[in-house]
């Protein structure tokens, strides 16, 4: 056996009896490569990667056989590999990502040239109906290109998946690990939410006490991230709200930082929302501010605090399926679910996350979907309990 089946599924099953063509070309970016790889074997993934003789020159391949425990494809052979993994046959891959790709790779794929294994296998892929996603990497003024632009225009008008670049010191540099692999995850499907709108509201509010000062909660915003990240891995057409200061991922977002902001973004809302989900940490109470910088170093100090408007009463009018969330301490199960059903009917939700702050960790997550008639327990890390919550509320909110 080699190492890297001893890590497969070993951060998460997601994508588990899927297998995925790494297509590696030559950028610099290529050096990236045997990380992503890695990630996406953690994830359940079996990856065979596949280089052009420019990638070679930048990481050997024995460095990609390391990462997926498969030897790296560098020539095409009587194997006919292109046919085997990416053609009309009954156990062909289930993707072709090709990351870092070129524009010298783009172009070529855009007028079908078959010069390299790369592209030989998307010539392949495309004809075939099996999901691409490519990963632009190049210079920045090879990336203003018109004609990279064209290129770039007709492989998307034919299914072509893009993510990145990003554009950073003049470079049109390969997107972060992360967001490849939601892109990956998305082409992958099942696709359920597909034209379905989603909004996700997360992470802590900040509420000031002076111009130096605010009150805020330590929730990281990473239950509300996973549950963006799988509804757009469903299909759904998400928005992301997002207080404090984690990245968001590679999907449309706002941020908010009090709970008086997030206010008016729900108010200047236009609504027509499907779902809407609000895990986040909002402030019940917010400090009658002062004006200026409290001096520091005298004594003791009092603040008089203001009681927080709730929202889930507002939002209730902007979706059609409103998920509120209801954390406590220290209380039974039976309680936990009288609380969550209480607050769950005082706002008119039609589902209430619950669960108690000593189950929750950095990582992983105990919870309970609450509903008037029913109570589903999950657990576990939170990505798969995120996807547990979006499997159960989008076939609630399209049945």
């Amino acid at each position: 056996m080699h190492p890297a089946d001893h890590i497969r599924g070993q951060k998460d099953d997601v994508l588990e009896g899927k297998t995925i063509v790494l297509g590696v070309t030559g950028s610099i970016a290529a050096v990236e490569t045997v990380k992503l790889a890695r990630e996406l074997t953690r994830l359940g993934a079996r990856v065979i990667p596949v280089m052009t003789h420019a990638a070679a020159r930048i990481i050997h391949p024995d460095a990609l056989w390391f990462a997926c425990g498969t030897p790296a494809i560098t020539e095409l052979t009587g194997a006919v590999e292109h046919v085997a993994l990416c053609g009309d046959v009954p156990d062909h891959a289930d993707l072709l990502l090709i990351a870092p790709c070129t524009a010298n790779t783009i172009g070529k794929i855009a007028y079908g040239v078959d010069d390299t294994p790369v592209t030989t296998m998307a010539t392949t892929a495309l004809g075939t109906g099996i999901p691409v996603v490519l990963v632009p990497a190049m210079h920045g003024s090879m990336y203003e290109n018109p004609m990279v632009a064209e290129n770039l225009d007709k492989l998307s008008a034919a299914g072509i998946i893009f993510t990145g670049p990003k554009i950073e010191e003049g470079k049109a540099k390969m997107a972060s690990q992360d967001d490849i692999v939601l892109e990956s995850l998305r082409a992958l499907g099942p696709r359920k939410l597909e034209y379905t709108r989603v909004l996700v509201i997360a992470g802590p509010t900040r509420e000031p006490v002076d111009s130096m000062r605010t009150l805020t909660n330590r929730s990281t915003g990473r239950t509300g991230r996973e549950l963006a990240r799988e509804a757009y891995r469903m299909g759904a057409d998400v928005m992301l709200w997002l207080g404090g200061d984690a990245r968001a991922p590679n999907i449309p977002s706002e941020r908010f930082g009090t709970a008086e902001s997030l206010k008016k973004l729900v108010e200047y809302d236009g609504g027509g929302w499907d779902i809407i989900l609000v895990p986040a940490a909002i402030a019940d109470y917010s400090p009658v501010r002062e004006d200026g910088k409290i001096p520091s170093g005298h004594g003791s100090l009092s603040l008089e605090l203001r009681r927080v408007d709730k929202l889930l009463p507002l939002l209730r009018k902007k979706t059609r399926f409103l998920v509120g969330f209801k954390a406590e301490t220290h209380v039974g199960r039976d309680e936990l679910i009288l609380r969550a059903r209480k607050r769950m009917e005082e706002a008119g939700a039609d589902m209430m996350i619950a669960n108690c702050l000593e189950d929750v960790s950095l990582e992983e997550t105990s919870v309970l979907l609450v509903r008037k008639d029913s109570v589903i327990p999950y657990e576990g890390r939170k990505g798969k309990v995120a996807r547990a919550i979006m499997a159960e509320v989008g076939a609630l909110a399209k049945g």
